[in-house]
């Protein structure tokens, strides 16, 4: 069996197609097609449902790409393990849109400048999704997070990372009581992300438990942009405190202190339970993540 055949059909797998699998290769579609044909030859079955599309993995071919990436990281390994230069092959990172910003610059360019042959592929998906892609092997790592009470796969390690306080927040003076309710909010609506988004199901689920309306005016995945909008009084938002201290427009608004609204989100680093030669970059990785979110606060006052 050919290691490249095997990489041809993980490439068309990941890809969804022979096409997407040829530029990833930078090969010829003839030459793509020919190395799947190769490796089902050597395996004795059909590995693609060619009438689908996107191409999908038999049920053979789901299980020997399981396999197959696993084969792909043990030679990986040996390969890093034999070479001067130190770890390489490549790490398939997962992060939510909140945190696909700024916040990573430093800990990325820190584990780039610490595995220069590393290569880094980020995906950006809500965390259920990259959860699944961790315990699917699709991603190495993801970096996710999860309401308080909600608990990981057992299938995967997880790295504590940070931990946030689910803050409701609104215009300056909008709210004058100090300790107020969900009810003084009822005739607000809301500016969140959008469905999958762990703060929008959190505060959902608030407002259904006291009989609420649950009013959308505004979606999107910036969290920056959600703050703006609600500082110029747009509606009512979810954020974290770590969100809030960095944000550039927390002198216009207000965290509010609602006595029926308390939750915490919690951050996470996961992957499997053996990550062989990914595990001092996740390490390194992790530990630069709590320093940014360290920073973050400090920068907040």
């Amino acid at each position: 069996m050919n290691t490249r055949d095997l990489e041809a059909f993980l490439a068309v797998v990941d890809a969804g197609s022979i096409m997407g699998a040829a530029a990833r290769l930078h090969l010829t579609q003839p030459a793509v097609t020919r190395r799947i044909q190769s490796l089902e030859q050597a395996l004795g079955v059909e590995l693609l449902d060619r009438v689908s599309k996107p191409l999908r993995p038999t049920r053979a071919g789901r299980e020997a790409y399981e396999l197959g990436r696993r084969v792909l990281e043990s030679v990986q390994e040996l390969r890093a393990g034999l070479a001067e230069e130190g770890v390489g092959g490549e790490l398939r990172l997962g992060v939510t849109p909140s945190q696909s910003d700024e916040s990573l610059c430093a800990p990325l360019d820190a584990l780039r400048r610490a595995y220069p042959h590393l290569a880094l592929h980020v995906t950006t998906a809500w965390s259920q999704e990259l959860l699944d892609q961790v315990e699917a092997n699709r991603l190495d790592a993801a970096l996710v997070h999860q309401s308080g009470e909600a608990a990981l796969p057992a299938a995967l390690a997880a790295e504590p990372i940070e931990r946030h306080r689910a803050l409701v927040v609104a215009p300056k003076g909008l709210v004058a009581r100090r300790r107020a309710a969900l009810a003084d909010l009822a005739g607000q609506s809301w500016v969140l992300s959008q469905d999958g988004c762990g703060f929008r199901r959190v505060i959902r689920q608030a407002l259904a438990r006291a009989g609420l309306p649950f009013v959308v005016a505004v979606e999107t995945l910036n969290a920056e942009l959600r703050l703006s909008l609600v500082a110029r009084g747009l509606g009512v938002g979810v954020t974290t405190d770590v969100t809030l201290a960095r944000s550039r427009h927390r002198a216009a608004l207000d965290a509010l202190e609602l006595r029926d609204f308390k939750a915490e989100i919690r951050s996470w680093l996961v992957h499997r339970p053996s990550p062989g030669r990914l595990a001092a970059p996740l390490a390194q990785l992790a530990a630069g993540l709590r320093a940014a979110y360290a920073k973050a606060r400090a920068a907040g006052g």
